[in-house]
C-alpha cells in the first residue's frame, strides 16, 4: 500500500484530523498506515517492548511518552521486535535511539528526535487508552497515516 498524507487530505478533508507537525521519519520504510494501538508511558518502556513482542497485524503503536526529550522510547531491539511481528510503524511522541540502524529496518518510526540514553524500567503506564498530543486524540482502533509531509488521523480506513 502507497501512502500519501497529502493525497489522503485532499480526498478525505472532512473524516481526517492532522496532527501539528513535530515527527522526523527514521525508519526504513518512509510510510505507513494502519490500525492505531496506544501506550501512555513516561520514560519507561517496558510496555513498549511487551507491544512490540505481540503480534502488530499491520497495526500502527503509537506512543505517548509525555512528549520526553530526556531519554528514548525505542531503540533497535524494540525496533526489531516490531519488524519481526508485523508492525507497519511506531510513532513516538517522544525520542527513540539507534536511530542509524532503525534506519535500514523495514518499518516506520516517527518520533520527536533522538536521544543516547535508555529508560527506566518500572513497568509502569497504561495500554490501549485514548492519548493526545500534536492537537489531535489517537484512538485505539482508528486509523493512522504518516509519510514525509506529515501524520493524520481517521476514525475509518481511508484506502
Amino acid at each position: 500500500m502507497s501512502i500519501h498524507t497529502a493525497d489522503l487530505c485532499d480526498s478525505h478533508e472532512d473524516r481526517i484530523t492532522v496532527v501539528a507537525p513535530m515527527f522526523r521519519s527514521f525508519g526504513g520504510r518512509e510510510a505507513c498506515g494502519g490500525p492505531i494501538t496506544t501506550l501512555k508511558v513516561f520514560e519507561d518502556n517496558s510496555l513498549v517492548r511487551k507491544a512490540l513482542e505481540a503480534p502488530g497485524k499491520g497495526r500502527v503503536l503509537v506512543i505517548d511518552g509525555g512528549g520526553s526529550m530526556r531519554c528514548a522510547l525505542v531503540g533497535d531491539k524494540l525496533a526489531e521486535l516490531g519488524v519481526a511481528n508485523g508492525w507497519a510503524g511506531i510513532v513516538v511522541y517522544g525520542c527513540i535511539r539507534d536511530s542509524k540502524a532503525i534506519g535500514g529496518m523495514d518499518i516506520a518510526v516517527f518520533a520527536l528526535g533522538t536521544h543516547p540514553r535508555k529508560t527506566v524500567k518500572r513497568d509502569v503506564g497504561e495500554v490501549e487508552v485514548a492519548v493526545h498530543f500534536g492537537g489531535v486524540s489517537f484512538v485505539p482502533g482508528h486509523h493512522l497515516y504518516a509519510d514525509a509531509d506529515g501524520v493524520i488521523v481517521a476514525a475509518e480506513p481511508l484506502c
